[in-house]
């Protein structure tokens, strides 16, 4: 038989279509020639692949050989098509027979050696195929097998060596499948809060974006304490249910790779204020996942935000209402999740010593509000929580640890976690979501507002004309407050200190809605 078809896996975003890998021999000078739109290191695949097959005691077949990577109008990238072209031109050549292809789909790089490496996106192939071609089983990369195992028994055969995956198909010694386990749930990444001294506000602020889902931006003088205190909101957030910690690990297995001892954790993401807007959101040809994807169902923490680049932080606009992010490209479009919790801090000036007390600051004239004006308003908007963190005195930060503080608490996270967790639990089963993610028609519909909470809120949308998505937000955050106060309506408490976190006062809100009206 000169015609072999093998089926494998393509990796498009957080997706996985099918691709037939078509081989067939025909008379001529001896040659490899790959058709099907591959890129360069799929064109590489046809050295690679002669040299596995040798050094695996195989024959190349001296006649000219084509593969032809099906549907043709998707761009081919990486070397996962190695195994699948060499298992083609084997099962071609009749070295193995056809019919033991049957129910298999392959995919790995190969070493010149033929070893068989470890790829990138092995659990997004492996959901593909279980959802399109249940009973298909996915030939892997040995060192896939974590990947491999948080999904069902037998979904998959994992192989080292391609003389391996020869010896299973020709009946002598069959591969090893893939057994259903999870990692155990890792424990929470950063600090404890027992370990931030004062800051008695921005821990409520942490204690309800955790409760909420909410964005939280903190703006204060260099050494106040902010990046401690960001680093401590994922300790807060209670594990990932099964469903999130399979998608984060998704993610992961399409970016990085996926790594069992973070199962379950929440992810922190912090990158450098140099990133780029591809490294942001993502980008590249073929499309790859930013940070934004990688902090799916965790914390994205921006320091030092306004250095950031404009068109950086404009990106995040858009994921911040969808918690997706769509890449398009002329040849594709990819669509990754973003479902983070944003937090982010900043100077209130270029020194960082506004309004700082004790401290001069050194700016000209104007630098400040040049400074502030790197955040547009729209970006600004979609911020629930903005408060100001001021520096803790010496005689609290090395003193012992006023009574009522975090401090005094050596479960401070634990306990905060505790309150955070009820008050999710309470949202999830009243309306199925975190209140960050509910709409106008669902806010209509699951904050019940008192009256009086409801005029204090009205009454500061109007001094200040508000729009109608900070209103929103106002709204959510309220809701937030009274889950953790264990209360079924907004209560004008309530509104009174969601009115007080909506803006920071540096950045230019005034404080007078925070008292009830008579």
């Amino acid at each position: 038989m000169s015609l072999a078809v093998v089926h494998s896996r393509a990796l498009v975003g957080v997706l996985a279509p099918e691709v037939r890998v078509e081989v067939h021999l025909a008379n001529g000078l001896p040659a490899l020639h790959l058709v099907g739109l591959p890129q360069a290191a799929v064109r590489e695949s046809a050295d690679r692949v002669r040299a596995a097959l040798l050094q695996s005691g195989h024959q190349v077949p001296s006649r000219r050989i084509t593969v032809n990577l099906t549907p043709a109008d998707l761009p081919k990238d990486s070397g996962r098509f190695d195994l699948p072209i060499a298992i083609g031109i084997l099962a071609a050549s009749e070295q193995v027979p056809v019919a033991a292809l049957r129910g298999l789909a392959f995919v790995g790089e190969l070493s010149l050696t033929g070893q068989i490496r470890p790829i990138r996106g092995a659990l997004a192939m492996l959901r593909a195929l279980h959802i399109d071609a249940p009973g298909t089983r996915l030939v892997l990369p040995a060192d896939c097998a974590p990947e491999a195992a948080l999904l069902p028994d037998g979904c998959a055969l994992l192989a080292a060596h391609l003389t391996e995956v020869c010896a299973h198909l020709t009946a002598r010694r069959p591969l090893p499948a893939v057994v259903h386990h999870t990692p155990p749930p890792a424990l929470p990444a950063g600090p404890d809060l027992a370990s931030v001294r004062g800051h008695v506000q921005a821990k409520r602020a942490l204690e309800i974006a955790a409760a909420g889902g909410h964005s939280l931006l903190m703006v204060g003088p260099p050494g106040a304490g902010k990046s401690l205190l960001a680093s401590c909101l994922a300790g807060l957030l209670p594990p990932l249910a099964p469903a999130q910690a399979l998608e984060s690990a998704l993610v992961a297995s399409v970016s990085s790779g996926f790594t069992p001892s973070a199962w379950a954790r929440r992810p922190l993401r912090a990158p450098h204020h140099s990133a780029s807007v591809a490294a942001l959101v993502g980008g590249g040809n073929p499309p790859r996942p930013g940070e934004i994807t990688l902090a799916h169902q965790g914390v994205l923490f921006l320091d030092e935000l306004p250095e950031f680049p404009r068109a950086a932080l404009e990106a995040l606009r858009e994921p911040l209402e969808t918690g997706t992010v769509t890449l398009s490209r002329a040849a594709r479009q990819a669509t990754y999740p973003a479902r983070f919790q944003l937090v982010a801090a900043m100077n209130p000036c270029p020194c960082g010593y506004q309004g700082a007390p004790g401290r001069r600051c050194v700016c000209p004239p104007g630098a400040a509000a040049r400074y502030r004006q790197r955040l547009s308003g729209p970006l600004l908007d979609r911020i629930d929580l903005q408060i100001d963190v001021t520096a803790v005195s010496p005689a609290e930060l090395l003193g012992s640890a006023p009574a009522g503080s975090a401090h005094a608490d050596p479960q401070a996270s634990a306990a905060t976690a505790r309150r955070v967790a009820t008050a999710q639990a309470r949202a999830l089963q009243r309306q199925g979501a975190l209140n960050a993610a509910l709409g106008p028609a669902e806010l209509d519909t699951h904050c019940q507002v008192d009256a009086a909470a409801l005029a204090l809120v009205q009454r500061a949308a109007q001094r200040w004309h508000w729009s109608a998505r900070t209103l929103h937000r106002v709204l959510r955050v309220a809701r937030s407050i009274a889950d953790l106060a264990g209360q079924a309506s907004v209560l004008p408490a309530h509104a009174a200190e969601a009115v007080a976190y909506r803006h920071s006062a540096i950045l230019g809100a005034p404080p007078e809605p925070a008292a009830a009206p008579p």
